[in-house]
């Protein structure tokens, strides 16, 4: 589709009509981010990951603000300039006349979302629902499975805090069971991984909830040898990808779960408020939505979906997010996040006081990383860097040393594919001044 014309024809619309200047612009949008959104380069992921002219021209997508340095993408990312024009033209035709264009013309599109999104990611469009982030997503597993009094559910300590919290819950209203147990930071065995929630199940575990990468530290857990070991046992495991998908290279299709969740804001690139959820087909019947569904859904994908009105701009324009993960490619992207995260990395990793609680041995973590620096606190630390350098990190403690279950912190640190060596050159001097003066009083 080259012309407004050939795009209107595509979603079945007449070429003009009173709604022809917002559909012009979203024609416009996503022409524009076809053509300009990222270079034609040949050559391996790793090479193309150090090409840094090819990496700037992806940087120019986005609408960053350069007098930061950003690298708390792990939190929520950016979208490219062409997915914020996507989003103001839906929103532009929305309110026309909402109930409309919105139900009518906009919403039907999601289909097309739905078949996208299952198409990059492997799996069935009728295994996919769209939510609006990824604990929405997993609270819809861990509150739709039918779980009885004394029943357990079992996890890591360093499972994502609100999916901690939603099990907590059950606790305290259904008297659900929650176990949690530590594993090696950083781990460099999957094997050890798998056995440690080999060793935690027992005769009333029920279900296990595993990160397919950490968010804490970007280790990556082997989904797939753990999902296999629990149906051997007839335990299903949830599958919390928030980090992991459209940043690591895989197939949901490669894991062999039942279930997979995700946020599409974070590495997908997404509007704010979009997620992913995947159900395998005979899954489906079993869960509960969120909010209620008709009966005759009960084996539908879309039962997730019902949450009363809502906006279709956020999740349309995750088709155009769509074509830029796709354009850079998912190899050559997550070169580049772990070309990004060993760059600062090995500079910091030459001073003795400096730890870092990720691996760097390939194939064990992803481009999000966590560093110490011994001896000064992390809000501290991140406090500063923020105020006196203007540089975004998130600071992390995982247990309370007073409690006995202090296990590891630091500095989270996530670049994304618009960050410039540069930025972290400018990361790492500010780090090396603390290593060498301490913080300022």
């Amino acid at each position: 589709m080259h012309s407004r014309r050939d795009f209107l024809g595509a979603l079945g619309l007449p070429a003009w009509g009173c709604a022809a200047p917002a559909l012009a612009r979203l024609v416009d949008a996503r022409l524009a981010g076809a053509r300009h959104a990222v270079p034609r380069r040949a050559g391996a992921p790793g090479r193309v990951a150090q090409d840094e002219d090819f990496w700037a021209q992806v940087g120019r997508n986005f609408t960053v603000d350069r007098s930061i340095v950003n690298l708390n993408n792990g939190g929520v990312s950016p979208a490219p300039a062409f997915v914020q024009d996507a989003v103001k033209a839906h929103l532009d035709l929305s309110n026309k006349a909402p109930s409309h264009y919105m139900w009518h013309v906009l919403e039907p599109q999601r289909e097309g979302v739905r078949q996208r999104l299952a198409r990059a990611f492997g799996c069935d469009p009728e295994e996919v629902a769209v939510t609006r982030n990824a604990s929405e997503s997993l609270q819809t597993l861990q509150l739709g499975m039918d779980l009885r009094p004394g029943d357990e559910v079992l996890t890591t300590t360093q499972d994502y805090p609100r999916m901690i919290t939603t099990f907590r819950q059950r606790e305290r209203r259904e008297g659900v069971v929650l176990k949690q147990f530590r594993i090696p930071t950083p781990c460099e065995d999957p094997q050890q991984v798998v056995q440690l929630y080999e060793q935690h199940i027992t005769p009333r575990t029920r279900l296990l909830l595993m990160c397919h990468v950490i968010n804490l530290t970007g280790q990556i857990l082997p989904v797939r040898e753990v999902v296999a070991m629990a149906r051997g046992r007839g335990i299903p495991v949830l599958v919390d990808g928030a980090h992991a998908l459209a940043h690591l290279d895989f197939r949901i299709s490669d894991l062999e779960c039942d279930n997979y969740c995700s946020s599409l804001h974070k590495w997908l690139f997404a509007p704010v408020g979009t997620g992913f959820l995947h159900v395998k087909k005979d899954k489906i019947g079993a869960i509960w939505p969120l909010m209620a569904a008709a009966e005759s859904q009960a084996g539908d994908i879309r039962k997730f979906e019902e949450i009363g009105t809502h906006p279709a701009a956020n999740f349309l324009a995750i088709a155009e997010a769509l074509t830029f993960h796709e354009e850079i490619g998912p190899a050559r992207k997550l070169a580049r996040l772990l070309h990004l995260r060993d760059w600062w990395a090995r500079r910091l990793l030459r001073h003795g006081r400096v730890r870092l609680h990720t691996s760097l041995k390939p194939g064990t973590a992803s481009g999000i990383a966590c560093v110490e620096i011994e001896g000064v606190e992390p809000a501290a630390l991140s406090s500063w860097l923020w105020s006196a350098h203007k540089i975004l990190v998130t600071p992390i403690v995982l247990g309370q040393p007073e409690s006995g279950t202090f296990e590891f912190q630091g500095i989270r640190v996530s670049p994304s594919v618009y960050t410039t060596l540069q930025e972290l050159d400018r990361f790492c001097s500010a780090m090396e001044h603390v290593v060498q003066h301490g913080l300022p009083a």
